[in-house]
This record gives structure tokens, C-alpha cells and sequence, in this order.
């Protein structure tokens, strides 16, 4: 009997639109090592390391008539040089030119009627180096301990582990009647899953509200925060289908000076970092602040044990938080401080938003951690808060694709509807690596605003030196 999909995981392709494409992206930089990096090379580690993730040759396929579920079926006409694919800059490419062809890229929707999942090798980037830009639908796992295609072709040495043997042969899809009679099997021993089914199928938007009994626990804790409306701001806007992105790359050490000196946590500076570049990005554009402005953020929180740093993210526990960040605060510190009470005031009264009661709220099951701040229904997000900024710690070690050193990653968090920009964060091999996602006509300077955040942290160190 195939794989059904939850009714959590079926709504997000109930949910995708053209403006909200409901895949999840990263961007990985490399150094290209003395023997070269190629589409070829990329191909067979791939293939050496897909048995570790059997869901990515997998197809969706619908039932007839919708009466339950679609499933995941094998796909028979796999391809993977399909899925994996090539593309180049105009050499030296710049970093700029990568962030524009990763805002098109990220802006197509994945096919449908193949595994839904893509890598391109980006060649060509100035000073010897090379990019993999990937994209997986939220539908493709089911949990916070899921494992990516990117995460599984990464080592911590040049020297690649011993793949496993490839036993795989695909099944037989089943037909049109064995769907429709095995939809109504799973009828008669749940008749629950007709309703649904149906709820997703018809109402599945409209129906988030309606699943907020279900996560209480989680959600009506942070009540006192969210029961006011999101403040205005330009951070919320009618968006289109087109996406710009913006990447900044800054220094841990810099993060954890400052923590060390004023408090707080690194998480804390970064959320004080992205308010100072919120409020310098409004100056710029002629917004009145106030002493009393504040910007609301989603902040989903990763914590991990410290024997788990050692490797790529497989199993986390996640609470997330609104937030209002003072960017109405003209001093920096001031700023850190206001921060640093604000989320220690969430952990002491269990205003958290846990993963589970994100998970009952949407359907979220991200196939990152990045991915659980965007997991929230379109809907609710412009009422709630005003953007998503997300925080993964990373390895603080070299990690490695066969023998090319990876330099930085990047996440792309995708827009909810009314969200001009989302804010993804990765800390990496004592970097902290910043990637925006931004609708296109709504952020024509999101470029600005990634500078500002560069800014942001520059004045928050000289408060220490």
C-alpha cells in the first residue's frame, strides 16, 4: 500500500499559489578543489547518497475524484539528471549575479508530476568558486527530523564516506482503480479521513482557524503578544510571483562579543542586529519611526544539545516566539537589552509556540528548520506578525561536497502571502550567514536592507571595543 499523505502535508498543495510557491531553499558555496567539481561529479554523489532519502524518487499521484489523500508513489521514469541541473554565470560571476539568478530560480514552481525537488551546480562565481542552489516542496517530508538531498551529500572530510549499495527498483504505480479502492478501504476503517479530506480539499485555508483549538497549548500562551494586530508596516504588502534575494555574510566571533558583553544570547543579538537594520532600511525610505515603533517577527528558535553541532541538523527541538522588535530604539545596547527581556519573558511565562502547535496550526512539516517560520497559514500571517526571521546553528567545522570545501550557506525562506521579506539566518564554520527572500516589485531595495543589517552588527561591536 503507498505512502498517504497527512492532511497536514496535502494542505500545502492546497495552499501553493503563484505568488507563494511552497518550496524551501538553500544556497551552498563552494571552494573548487585542485581536481575540479563538475555536473558529472555532482551526479554521482548525488546518486551514491539519494538511497539515504528513498521520498526524492518519489511522485505524488491524486486519487480520483478526490476521495482521499494523493499518495507517494515510485516514480518509474526517474530521472535524476532531470532533477539535477546546470547552469553558469558570466565569468568572474559575482555574488550579485548569484543572488539574481537564485531569486529566479527561487521563484519557479517545482513540476508537479516529478519528485519535488531540485538541484543546480552554479558555475563560473569569481575566486575559484562554485554554488548548489536547492529547492524541496514542504509536502516531500513529515517532521522536524527530516533530512534533506543538500544535508546528505555533505561529509566533515574531503575524503567521502563509503556509499551504501543502491538496491532500489521502483514499484509498480498503481491504477486509477487500485487508488480509488484503496481510498475507499481506508473509508470504512477511518471514516474520519472523508472529513479530511473534504476540509482540505474545499476549505483548507479558511479551515487554519479552525484547527487553533487543537494547538491552545502552544498558540493561546503567546495570546497577551498576538492579540494585538501586527503593527503596519511596509514589511507587509500585496506580492507578485517574482523574488529578489540578498545575502550577507558576517562574523560569529563579532555575534558572541557582543553577547558576552551585554548579555543575552546569540539569538538576542541577532534579533537586536535585525532590528537596527529595520530601522535604518525605514529611515531610508521616508517612514516616520517613532520611540514607540516596533516590527513583530516570528522567530522560530533551533535548540540543540552540543554533542549535535558536530553535524548537519537531524533532530531538533524547536519554540518559537513573537516578538516586537524596538526598532523606535535609537541606541544600540538599548536596543539588545529591550531583546534580550522581551524573549527571556517568553521562556518564563511559556509564551513558546511550540513546533507541535505549529504543526496543528498549518500542516507545517518542514524539511528544515528555516522552513517551520514559513509553515504558518498564509492567512493569519499579515494579522499576526510582519515577517519570519529564522536561526539555524550550524556545524562550526569544515563540511565538504566529495572534495569541495563548503565556504558559506545560505538559507531561502519563502514569502507567506501579504510578506514582502523573510529573514534566514545559518551559522557555519564561525560565520553567520544571512540570505533574504523578498518580493520583487515590494523590495526593490532588499539589497539596502541587507546592508543595513552588516551595518546594525558594525555598531553593536563598537559598543565592546
Amino acid at each position: 500500500m503507498p505512502d498517504r499523505l497527512s492532511p497536514l502535508d496535502v494542505s500545502f498543495l492546497y495552499f501553493e499559489e503563484p505568488t507563494t510557491p511552497m518550496h524551501v531553499g538553500a544556497v551552498a558555496v563552494f571552494q573548487l578543489p585542485p581536481d575540479g567539481f563538475d555536473h558529472d561529479r555532482l551526479l554521482d554523489l548525488i546518486s551514491d547518497r539519494i538511497p539515504f532519502v528513498p521520498r526524492y524518487r518519489q511522485r505524488i499521484r491524486w486519487v480520483p475524484g478526490r476521495l482521499a489523500n494523493p499518495v507517494w508513489v515510485d516514480d518509474e521514469n526517474f530521472d535524476i539528471a532531470y532533477h539535477v541541473r546546470r547552469s553558469a554565470l558570466p565569468r568572474p560571476g559575482t555574488d550579485e549575479q548569484l543572488d539574481e539568478l537564485v531569486a529566479r530560480v527561487q521563484s519557479r514552481p517545482l513540476d508537479r508530476n516529478r519528485p519535488l525537488w531540485e538541484m543546480y551546480l552554479v558555475e563560473g562565481l569569481s575566486d575559484n568558486r562554485f554554488a548548489l542552489l536547492t529547492k524541496t516542496h514542504h509536502a516531500m517530508v513529515d517532521g522536524v527530523a527530516a533530512v534533506d538531498i543538500g544535508q546528505v551529500i555533505l561529509d566533515t572530510s574531503p575524503e567521502p564516506r563509503d556509499a551504501v549499495p543502491d538496491t532500489w527498483s521502483p514499484a509498480s504505480e498503481p491504477s486509477r482503480v487500485e487508488l480509488v479502492a484503496g481510498a475507499l478501504v481506508e473509508t470504512v476503517r477511518r471514516p474520519a479521513a472523508v472529513l479530511d479530506t473534504a476540509r482540505g480539499g474545499l476549505t483548507e485555508v479558511r479551515s487554519a482557524a479552525a484547527r487553533l483549538a487543537g494547538v491552545a497549548g502552544g498558540l493561546f500562551a503567546a495570546a497577551r503578544t498576538a492579540a494585538r494586530p501586527a503593527p503596519e508596516s511596509p514589511l507587509n504588502a500585496v506580492i507578485g510571483q517574482q523574488r529578489r534575494y540578498a545575502t550577507v555574510t558576517l562574523d560569529l566571533d563579532d555575534h558572541r562579543r557582543v553577547r558576552k558583553a551585554h548579555g543575552g544570547t546569540v539569538n538576542d543579538v541577532v534579533l537586536a542586529t535585525v532590528a537596527g537594520a529595520l530601522r535604518a532600511w525605514l529611515l531610508t525610505r521616508g517612514e516616520a519611526v517613532r520611540t514607540s515603533t516596533t516590527v513583530r517577527a516570528m522567530v522560530p528558535v533551533s535548540i540543540r544539545e552540543p554533542a549535535d553541532a558536530r553535524g548537519p541538523v537531524t533532530g531538533n527541538r524547536v519554540a518559537s516566539y513573537l516578538v516586537d522588535l524596538p526598532v523606535g530604539e535609537p541606541s544600540a545596547v538599548m536596543r539588545l537589552h529591550q531583546v534580550s527581556y522581551r524573549m527571556k519573558a517568553h521562556k518564563d511565562t511559556g509564551q513558546a509556540v511550540g513546533a507541535e502547535a505549529l504543526a496543528g496550526l498549518a500542516g507545517f512539516a518542514p524539511p528544515t528548520l528555516h522552513s517551520l517560520g514559513a509553515r504558518v497559514a498564509s492567512g493569519l500571517s499579515k494579522r499576526w506578525f510582519n515577517l519570519v526571521v529564522t536561526n539555524v546553528p550550524g556545524p562550526q567545522q569544515p563540511l565538504y561536497a566529495g572534495k569541495a570545501r563548503m565556504l558559506s550557506a545560505f538559507p531561502v525562506v519563502p514569502l507567506a502571502k501579504g510578506q514582502a521579506v523573510s529573514i534566514g539566518l545559518t551559522s557555519y564554520d564561525g560565520k553567520v550567514c544571512y540570505g533574504l527572500n523578498a518580493d520583487r516589485d515590494a523590495m526593490p531595495d532588499v539589497d539596502v536592507l541587507a546592508q543595513c543589517i552588516a551595518d546594525a552588527l558594525a555598531e553593536l561591536v563598537e559598543t565592546v571595543t
